[in-house]
């Protein structure tokens, strides 16, 4: 075991050298080069390029190659339910969703959360929408006092995802539940009767309202076990979830466009099972993959 341990954290190890590197942080490119160098020639050297495409081939195989390890089927027995914001990558997402099998369980439903859902325009149709969906479902499905897209959240939240089995709302409220969200063309529901997931992977999308993708967040993170919130490098809706957070922990990861990123996305999936929140990924404050 003590082996098992030691080979994982080695491995983790090297994976945030490489992200490091795939985000151009080389040995030797980054600002401690400059210590104990004459001004002059700290002056002289030549302003950092962009990688080409190229250079992602290792780090991109790398990841490939120590993801089943590093996950060591962690995510077995829970799985995980996946929400496109809109203007989501479907590539994107399918690369994510093989991501969560390698992990070791499933994606059980991917949802789209359709644009009238988060237009601003269109909120007086999500307020009036939801306090008739409370209503119709009873008391305890929603917290007091939840504000317009904290409620459409946790309305979501409880047409996809539970904090535990035990949790979960009657199978035909939760169907119920999903007709109405997408019969008012807020939410696309996969075909079948997909079951709800403990863990939610949210991609994001273009160009949504902080103080909306801040409710809408915050409301799933209120009923479902984990959510994280993953976006490619440098996203402009995580960067605002991030500077103004939600009141629930959600953990975020950018840099999904590259296989580093999409590793990290999986393993914070595995770490908000016991520790929710996070900052990971390419610009992540914590650090580029949860190291837990």
């Amino acid at each position: 075991m003590v082996l098992v341990i030691s080979f994982r954290q080695h491995i983790l190890t090297l994976v945030v050298i490489f992200m490091a590197l795939a985000a151009g942080v080389a040995l030797g490119g980054g600002p401690l080069s400059d210590l104990g160098r004459p001004a002059e020639a700290a002056a002289a050297d030549p302003a950092p390029t962009e990688p080409e495409p190229a250079d992602y081939a290792f780090t991109d195989a790398f990841a490939g190659y120590v993801a089943s390890p590093l996950y060591a089927a962690r995510l077995h027995g829970h799985p995980v339910a996946i929400l496109a914001l809109p203007g989501a990558d479907d590539d994107l997402v399918a690369a994510l969703t093989g991501q969560v099998q390698a992990a070791g369980t499933q994606v059980i439903g991917t949802y789209a959360l359709r644009r009238t859902l988060v237009d601003p325009g269109e909120k007086t149709l999500v307020d009036t929408l939801g306090l008739q969906l409370v209503t119709q479902l009873g008391p305890g499905v929603v917290t007091d006092g939840a504000t317009t897209y904290d409620r459409i959240g946790q309305l979501v939240g409880r047409a996809v995802a539970t904090t535990k089995r035990s949790a979960t709302m009657e199978a035909a409220k939760v169907s119920s539940l999903r007709a109405s969200l997408k019969g008012a063309g807020l939410l696309g529901v996969p075909e079948g009767d997909p079951g709800n997931a403990p863990l939610v992977l949210v991609v994001s999308g273009k160009d949504l309202e902080p103080v909306v993708l801040t409710g809408l967040v915050d409301g799933l993170a209120a009923v479902a076990r984990g959510v994280v919130l993953a976006g490619p490098t440098a996203d402009a809706d995580i960067a605002a979830l991030r500077s103004s957070p939600p009141a629930r922990p959600v953990a975020t990861v950018d840099g999904i466009e590259r296989g580093a990123g999409q590793v990290a996305a999986v393993l914070a999936l595995i770490q908000v099972l016991a520790t929710p929140g996070g900052s990971f990924g390419a610009s992540g404050s914590d650090s580029p993959v949860p190291l837990g």
